[in-house]
């Protein structure tokens, strides 16, 4: 999720993901980390020229007055006022489209150990 920039469609694209077969659904407040806030923020000026200090100001806002946040329970999400309030949007839209449920548990069943020779098996085509 962009601040500003696509947070306006975190519903609409919530719904996609549900028509389009999705059982459940997450998101990312946008990191930056090293210099990709740089680069980042020479795109927005380049491109949104007049929306470009608003979308860095919340990024900073979510991230503590920093472009990035390298914290574990903050880098994803972010804090907040602005961090807090997308995460209520998110969690609204994830119950009304009943996107708020667990996956199944993952099938390791289904993986196989790889031929230690390093030669690729055609068997699955049996």
């Amino acid at each position: 999720m962009i601040p500003v920039l696509t947070d306006h469609e975190l519903e609409r694209i919530a719904a996609a993901a549900r028509a389009a077969g999705a059982l459940s659904v997450e998101y990312i407040l946008l990191r930056l980390p090293l210099e990709t806030a740089e680069l980042f923020a020479e795109w927005l000026h380049q491109h949104y020229p007049l929306k470009a200090e608003h979308i860095m100001n919340r990024v900073r806002d979510s991230r503590g007055g920093k472009a990035y946040d390298a914290a574990f329970h903050q880098r994803l999400r972010g804090s907040g006022v602005y961090a807090d309030l997308i995460a209520q949007r998110f969690a609204l839209a994830r119950k009304k489209l009943g996107l708020d449920r667990s996956l199944p548990a993952l099938r390791s069943d289904l993986f196989r150990k790889p031929d230690p020779s390093g030669q690729m098996s055609f068997d699955f085509f049996d």
